[in-house]
């Protein structure tokens, strides 16, 4: 039957039955065509496959925390985004996942690439069963410490969350002044998967945060470096002088210009 089709329609079939999750339909449909065109995309269809059976291996390892602690009734995973640039508030993420939901591909945000990153964004808030940002402005972060300023963001993520978590699986952090169990986990965003859905949904908030500063201060080009210490966010800084979203203290040992936004 399938010899019938010309190989430009199995591919659009092919393609489809990717979009759709229906790769093994597929190959059960077509493996018996024996043209090398059509079994090049059988062979493309069972490596997809095979690479999603990894992923789904991997997201098990990524479990560890969730099944070790699955007897509390609600887990959420916290990080943050933004502590270390010179410009720009720091950003916690605070997300409580489904444990029937299937999400692949979470990982240190980090280690994705932005388009990955919205991806799993928009997937994220749509299948969380909660999911919350809090965000501290620079002025704030100058007056308590980058430190507190990022347990208050934490703090603001989880009380956004509409439901009250008795755990917290935070990266390597315990938070002061929340009443629930917390267990901080080293490289917990390479480690938990909710703690890397937090990662994640912290670092695209801020992300987007910056690329809208970057249409007021168009000098600093923000929307490339976020507010690191980039050369050419310096240089900026030489010629310009902060801008109102800078850390003050974050920039005093540089060379600073008259500021051309007060």
């Amino acid at each position: 039957m399938s010899g019938e089709l010309k190989i430009g329609e199995i591919n659009r079939i092919f393609q489809a039955a990717d979009e759709k999750g229906m790769l093994p339909a597929f190959i059960r449909e077509y493996r018996e065509d024996e043209r090398s065109g059509v079994q090049k995309l059988i062979a493309k269809a069972q490596k997809k496959l095979d690479a999603i059976e990894a992923e789904k291996k991997r997201m098990i390892v990524m479990s560890e925390f969730e099944q070790k602690y699955k007897d509390f009734h609600c887990i959420c995973g916290i990080d943050e985004a933004g502590r270390g640039p010179l410009a720009g508030p720091v950003v916690a993420g605070a997300v409580v996942l489904d444990p029937e939901v299937e999400i692949l591909y979470l990982n240190d945000s980090k280690k994705l690439s932005a388009a990955k990153r919205d991806e799993l964004y928009d997937e994220i808030m749509e299948k969380a069963r909660a999911a919350a940002v809090g965000i501290v402005e620079p002025a704030v972060i100058d007056e308590i410490n980058i430190l507190q300023a990022t347990y208050e963001a934490m703090r603001k993520a989880v009380q956004g969350l509409g439901i009250m978590p008795d755990i917290l699986l935070n990266d390597a952090v315990t938070i002061p002044g929340l009443p629930m169990k917390q267990v901080a986990i080293v490289k917990g965003d390479a480690r938990s998967k909710s703690i890397a859905a937090a990662s994640i949904i912290a670092k695209v908030t801020r992300d987007r945060i910056m690329v809208e500063y970057d249409s007021q201060y168009p000098e600093f080009g923000f929307a490339s470096h976020k507010g690191y210490g980039a050369a050419s966010h310096i240089e900026a800084l030489k010629n310009f002088g902060p801008t109102p979203i800078h850390r003050k203290s974050f920039i005093t040992h540089f060379q600073l210009g008259q500021p051309k936004y007060q």
